[in-house]
C-alpha cells in the first residue's frame, strides 16, 4: 500500500505543475504566415510568427496591415486570420480518442475565417467579440470586428449569436448578421453579396507576391483558382455536404484539408464535375 504521505506529495506536485503544463500544451500549428505577424504566448515575450510554430493555450496572435496567418488545430479545424487582426486562443481542449473537447477564442479586432473540424461537429466552438458570443456548429464562418460592430457570415452550418439582448441563429448558408453593441439586438439575417464574399476571400488569403512563408508559392493567386486553366488548384474530391456553400470558400477549405491530410482516393464518381 502506498503511504498517505506519498500520495499527498504527488497530488500537491500535480496541482503545482498542472496549470503551467496546460498553458504550454500545443493546440495547433501555424501553417501559413505572411509578415509581419507575431504571437505572444502566456507569460512570454512577443516574437515573430513563422511557419511551423507551435500554438499554445492563451496565445495571442497579431497581424499588421501586410500580415496574415493560417492556423491548423489538433481537431483538423483551421483559422485564417486577416491583416490588422488581434485574436486570443483562450481555450482549446481536445481528446482525439473521443473527438470531444471545446475551443474558445476572442477576436479583438480585424477579420477571421473558421473552418470547422471535429469540435465544431459537436457545437463546441465559441468565438467572442465585444458585441457578441458566436457559437459555431458543423460549419464555416467569417467574423469581422470593426468600429461599426461585429459582422458574422455563415458559409455553412449553424451559427448561434448571443449578447445581452438575446440569441439569434443562422442556418442558411450565404447569410450575414451585424451586431452593433452588446446591449443592442442583433440585426436580422440578410443575404451576403457576391462582392462581399469575394472581398473577404481575398482579404483572408495571401496576396499577390506573398508565399505564406512557404518558398516557391509566390505569385499564385488563390482567389482566382479555377478561373483559368493555368492556375494551380487543389484537387481533392468535392464535399457532398457543400451544397449552397460559396465556391471560393470551398476551394480554401479543400486547400487546408489537402495540405494537412493524406491525398484522397481517386474520384470514382459522384464528386463535383463543374458548373
Amino acid at each position: 500500500m502506498v503511504p498517505h504521505r506519498i500520495i499527498a506529495v504527488l497530488l500537491a506536485a500535480a496541482l503545482t505543475i498542472g496549470p503551467t503544463a496546460l498553458a504550454q500544451q500545443q493546440v495547433g500549428t501555424a501553417t501559413a504566415v505572411n509578415p509581419e505577424s507575431d504571437s505572444t504566448p502566456p507569460g512570454g515575450s512577443t516574437v515573430a510568427l513563422t511557419v511551423g510554430a507551435k500554438v499554445v493555450h492563451k496565445e495571442r496572435i497579431h497581424t499588421t496591415p501586410t500580415g496574415s496567418v493560417q492556423l491548423l488545430f489538433l481537431d483538423k479545424s483551421s483559422l485564417s486570420i486577416g491583416p490588422n487582426t488581434s485574436i486570443l486562443i483562450d481555450e482549446f481542449v481536445y481528446d482525439p480518442n473521443t473527438n470531444s473537447g471545446h475551443m474558445v477564442a476572442k477576436l479583438t479586432e480585424g477579420a477571421m475565417r473558421y473552418v470547422g473540424g471535429q469540435l465544431s461537429h459537436q457545437g463546441a466552438v465559441t468565438i467572442s467579440t465585444a458585441d457578441a458570443t458566436i457559437g459555431i456548429r458543423g460549419g464555416t464562418a467569417t467574423i469581422i470586428q470593426g468600429p461599426n460592430g461585429t459582422e458574422v457570415i455563415n458559409h455553412y452550418g449553424t451559427i448561434t449569436i448571443s449578447n445581452g439582448t438575446g440569441t439569434i441563429t443562422i442556418t442558411r448558408p450565404g447569410f450575414t448578421v451585424t451586431i452593433t453593441g452588446w446591449n443592442i439586438p442583433p440585426g436580422q439575417p440578410a443575404r451576403v453579396t457576391a462582392a462581399e464574399i469575394s472581398r473577404y476571400l481575398k482579404y483572408l488569403s495571401s496576396q499577390f507576391g506573398q508565399d505564406g512563408g512557404i518558398a516557391g508559392l509566390k505569385n499564385i493567386q488563390y482567389a482566382a483558382c479555377g478561373t483559368t486553366t493555368t492556375q494551380a488548384c487543389p484537387l481533392p474530391q468535392w464535399l457532398s455536404t457543400s451544397i449552397g456553400e460559396d465556391n471560393g470558400f470551398q476551394v480554401i477549405i479543400q486547400a487546408t484539408q489537402h495540405a494537412s491530410q493524406p491525398p484522397p482516393p481517386p474520384n470514382t464518381g459522384g464528386g463535383y464535375t463543374g458548373h
